[in-house]
């Protein structure tokens, strides 16, 4: 990767004298901010801006280990190979028409992959904005030229984004705000080789890039990005879109049909300690704060302390962070003493801390100055939100005091900001340069809060997890072996069985005597079901019957469940497990990680609480024990209501299970487990399917 982000020497091929096009604004960017070897490269001019133009790049002299390429799509793989001729390592293609404008843009783009893999060239792109260095002002992009109008505030969040002009947004965006530094934007297009994984790896090794956030519209390779995550010790935080499966209608499932929104990629995110952004300047926001904040020194619980000039805006504050894992601190007794001090008589001390009072007694400098230290101070704050006015109300002290007092002491301060526009922003800009985020929009100054705080607790429980799936054994091979489509409840319950996972009693009742006599081992009620080649849901089809309890009815309801599937089924009898909650279980092979276990709320809570997590497998024991707890039915779980408390230690070992299962076993593309139903005694599968390739 270092000749894209260090070349040597630059053949710009595409090079314009026409202010208008692209060739020219690269042109222009590279002169005002490369300091190595630029040769343009247009058979149309003898030079251009200056500097000597050559007719082709096998022409252009050494150094020469990068070059960027703005010609037509369907010249490419010319110019390409004439790279190649010339032993160029690296070529950054900024042009477009490539797989996005249809069929005739995938055949070049694809020619340009054999080209890849039979040369060994490196290709960044194509339809992209290629590279901007905010540290060393290497601008390898067609972004307009005006960007050097603007201050490059030099920063250590580094964004690798899909979208070329949205990477152009960002920069634009953050450079004419000034609050928030920058170290490098790569924009990369279509993929056609360098992807993701290979831009973060180097960025993560990059002594200039603390954090990385990432926007992106696919992922490359999903199982390999999840592991670079996992074992970074660096914030990364990731943008996702496209997360909802069109496919998801199609799935035979219900646990594939559940994979078909966010929740694979969520699950999978959090699994690797990825920070997961829902809106591009939420991306941004929490990648400033984490870059503030990358590690948390010391032991915390993540308790608040708010310090404002509003009481409503405290109230407000203390709901949002009520909403997090976050916790308004119990301020301790000298903590509630010094404040007493600076109060007026009248004013009792709690948390939300309204420092209006102590403003108008005292004055600002002195209100914030003393409240800072006591809350500094008090160890059961482990988190400072502070309010601020800029432009009135008498709120002028100078925060690099109390950013000072908050650095010693190890406590990290977020800012929410109001004030006049001119003096809002001259203050959020020195504040970002002392260290400390600043917001103005009072939800996402918590929301980065908690952002970090998670984010550390999440890094220490962060798990990278060498497990390997396990083979089906050979008595069930067979049944795998030439078949498709979903195997039957018996069958596939027999499978699950064979991994250690608790499935109900049951029997494949072949005549009316079968079904007695199974009944009677199991104890009334009982429950008949039939079952047909490949038909999963047996409810919606009539073939369920429930809370069978007695003789009678057996032998009444054999013969309508026969006469339902005209002899071409099979009977099955089961004991009826009676109360306990009903979970879902499963595993889905994802095109973007492989195979994923699943678990949520079954029965009447999945469409309702639609209270579902995923995780890519194979999982460990405590991955499988994280996944449970991030099921936002917590209480349900606990015991609820009549509901016994579920026992975490087995459903964890369903879902490691699970994950073996799939792992091992690429002929399975998912397994469904509807309901798990967790009693006082034991967890058990009561419907459960197997669906293969």
């Amino acid at each position: 990767m270092e000749f894209f982000f260090k070349p040597k020497g630059i053949a710009l091929i595409g090079a314009s004298s026409n202010q208008y096009k692209g060739g020219n604004s690269i042109l222009k960017n590279l002169i005002k901010g490369y300091k190595g070897k630029i040769y343009p490269v247009n058979p149309a001019y003898p030079e251009i801006e200056g500097l000597k133009c050559y007719r082709s790049v096998t022409d252009v002299p050494d150094p020469v280990d990068l070059a960027i390429v703005f010609v037509p799509a369907k010249l490419v793989p010319g110019v390409i190979r004439e790279c190649v001729q010339r032993k160029i390592p690296g070529v950054m293609i900024e042009s477009g028409g490539f797989a996005e404008a249809g069929a005739r843009g995938q055949s070049i783009q694809s020619e340009l992959k054999q080209i890849c893999d039979e040369t060994g060239i490196r290709l960044w792109g194509p339809n992209c904005m290629g590279l901007v260095d905010f540290i060393s002002k290497r601008v390898f992009s067609f972004v307009s030229p005006t960007l050097w109008d603007y201050e490059f505030i030099k920063g250590n969040v580094s964004l690798i984004v899909q979208s070329g002009m949205l990477s152009a947004g960002f920069i634009i965006d953050t450079m004419s705000h000034g609050v928030m530094g920058i170290s490098k934007v790569c924009s990369i297009g279509n993929k056609v080789d360098v992807d993701e994984c290979e831009l973060l790896e180097y960025l993560l090794e990059d002594p200039e890039t603390a954090v990385v956030g990432l926007y992106l519209e696919s992922f490359a390779d999903g199982r390999r990005f999840l592991d670079i995550c996992r074992r970074s010790r660096k914030p990364i935080v990731v943008l996702k879109s496209g997360k909802s499966a069109k496919g998801a209608a199609a799935a035979m499932s219900h646990t594939a049909s559940l994979a078909g929104n966010s929740a694979v990629i969520s699950g999978a995110l959090a699994q690797a300690g990825v920070v997961e952004a829902v809106d591009f300047k939420q991306m941004l926001d929490l990648c400033r704060s984490l870059a503030m904040y990358p590690e948390i020194p010391r032991q915390i619980t993540g308790g608040v302390a708010i310090l404002t000039y509003s009481g409503g805006a405290g109230i407000v504050s203390s709901d949002f962070i009520d909403k997090t894992t976050l916790s308004l601190a119990e301020l301790s007794q000298s903590t509630k003493d010094a404040l007493g001090k600076i109060y007026p008589e009248w004013m009792p001390v709690a948390n939300p801390i309204d420092l209006w009072p102590a403003v108008e007694k005292g004055g600002s400098e002195m209100a914030y100055g003393e409240a800072i230290k006591a809350v500094c101070d008090d160890p059961n704050v482990d988190t400072i939100l502070l309010h601020y006015y800029a432009g009135g109300f008498a709120l002028n002290f100078d925060i690099s005091n109390l950013i000072e007092i908050t650095k010693k002491s190890n406590k990290p301060m977020f800012c929410w900001l109001l004030g006049e526009a001119e003096k809002a922003k001259q203050f959020q800009m020195k504040t970002h340069e002392l260290g400390v985020p600043v917001f103005r929009e009072l939800y996402r100054s918590v929301e980065c809060m908690a952002a970090v705080f998670e984010r550390e607790k999440a890094e220490k429980s962060k798990i990278v997890n060498d497990r390997a799936g396990s083979a089906i054994s050979e008595k069930f091979k067979a049944e795998l072996k030439g078949n498709t489509g979903a195997l039957d409840e018996h069958i596939s319950k027999k499978i699950l069985s064979e991994y250690l996972i608790p499935v109900v009693d049951e029997k494949i009742a072949d005549s009316v005597e079968d079904a007695l006599n199974a009944a009677r081992s199991f104890g009334f009620p009982v429950v008949m079901k039939g079952i047909l080649p490949g038909e999963i849901h047996k409810t919606e089809s009539g073939l369920v019957r429930l809370g069978i309890s007695s003789e009678e009815q057996i032998k009444k309801i054999f013969g309508e469940l026969n006469m339902k599937m005209a002899g071409k089924g099979k009977i099955l009898v089961q004991r009826q497990l009676e109360g306990g909650l009903e979970l879902i279980a499963g595993m889905v092979r994802d095109p973007q990680f492989g195979p994923c276990v699943m678990l949520g709320l079954g029965g009447i809570f999945t469409e309702i609480l639609k209270d579902t997590v995923f995780a890519v497998a194979p999982v460990s024991h405590e991955e499988a024990l994280s996944m449970i707890g991030r099921l936002k039915s917590q209480k349900l779980l606990n015991g609820f209501r009549g509901y016994p408390p579920v026992d975490r230690e087995i459903i964890s070992q369903i879902l490691v299970r699970l994950g073996d299962l799939g792992c091992g076993n690429p002929k399975i593309k998912e397994i469904d487990v509807n309901p798990l139903i967790a009693g006082k005694n034991s967890i058990v599968a009561v419907d459960a399917s197997v669906v293969l390739e």
